[in-house]
């Protein structure tokens, strides 16, 4: 088999190459280097069924010669994180609608076995019931979401028009090794991992109460290879870890003082995935609980030594934006 892997030097993409390499599939990947990192394929280095492209999904005309031969395509290639979503509207929509587009009709004109698109559960943004169900209401807070959204709409009608074998898997909070490090505020394990190795409190948002479905990013690899290789096509499944855990236990479990900082507007009190589908459709079930998950972190701390620590000040000059044009009060 051959997979293409857009985004595969990022976060979750790289180990979905992980995943596929070890299935015995020589992979392509396409990246930019925008949020991903070579260094996250640097242990795969000179295998010879692995090939990557520094290129760009909003150029068609580049990228359309990779998705010739191939079976499967995981694209996982977008912009994250809401702050600079706010501030820079239209780099969130060439990439995540304008760059969908693109891998979506290459796929359709190379006629690949299976697309499977990496949506979000952000697009739930304040759900009326928890667990969510893949049927519950869409209501993106913020321009990150709504782009993740419309990059799955894209998907799922070029599965409805054209026939192109498509699955969207919404993902929930998910966290693990290779978690990005970049410039910008954002995923509460790149912040709190910094600050623990800095020696300084975390910036825990609100009372810490809230609780998030942190799903290990192994599981969510294993997610997208089962939804590839299944007969399903044409369908959208959450991905979640089967629970939900408050951030102060996440706190507790690694280890250091807290700080607590204003709560933002537009973010859930939970986020919990009703997971019955894609475990009655695809047998996929999340396997790592959250304490071997934050233990795996915690043994690969080191890889965050590069990343900015945060402060209760720099987080606030950050996030002005994102009180401005969400809070309630304008």
């Amino acid at each position: 088999m051959v997979s293409l892997v857009t985004g595969g030097c990022g976060f979750i993409g790289s180990h979905v190459v992980d995943r596929l390499l070890e299935e015995g599939h020589t992979v392509r990947v396409i990246d930019n280097w925008t949020t991903g990192r070579p260094e996250n394929l640097e242990h795969q280095k000179g295998r010879e069924n692995l090939t990557v492209y520094h290129m760009d999904i909003r150029n068609k005309a580049e990228i359309a010669p990779v998705f010739q031969d191939v079976d499967y395509i995981f694209h996982l290639a977008a912009l994250a994180d809401i702050v600079p979503s706010i501030q820079k509207p239209e780099e969130y929509y060439s990439s995540n609608v304008l760059g969908t587009y693109n891998v979506t009709e290459c796929a359709r004109e190379a006629g690949v076995r299976k697309l499977v698109y990496a949506a979000s559960s952000s697009c739930y943004g304040l759900p009326d019931e928890y667990p969510t169900k893949e049927t519950a209401a869409i209501r993106p807070q913020y321009p990150y979401a709504l782009t993740k959204r419309l990059g799955e709409e894209i998907a799922l009608h070029w599965g409805q028009v054209y026939g192109l074998p498509v699955v969207t898997l919404r993902l929930f909070n998910v966290y693990g090794t290779r978690s990005r490090t970049s410039g910008t505020y954002g995923a509460v394990f790149g912040v709190f991992l910094a600050q623990k190795l800095a020696g300084k409190p975390f910036t825990v948002v609100g009372d810490g109460n809230q609780t998030r479905d942190f799903t290990y990013v192994t599981d969510v690899a294993d997610a997208f290879y089962t939804a590839a290789v299944s007969d399903v096509v044409q369908d959208t499944f959450n991905v979640g870890s089967g629970g939900c855990y408050s951030v102060n236990r996440l706190c507790d479990l690694l280890g250091g003082e807290v700080t607590y900082i204003p709560k933002r507007p537009g973010e859930p009190d939970c986020t919990f995935a009703d997971t019955s589908r894609i475990e009655s459709r695809l047998g996929w079930k999340a396997k790592v609980t959250f304490e071997e998950g934050v233990q795996k972190v915690l043994d690969n701390i080191d890889y965050w030594r590069a990343a900015p620590v945060w402060t209760p000040d720099s987080i606030g000059v950050a996030t002005e934006d994102w009180f401005r044009y969400l809070g309630k009060d304008k």
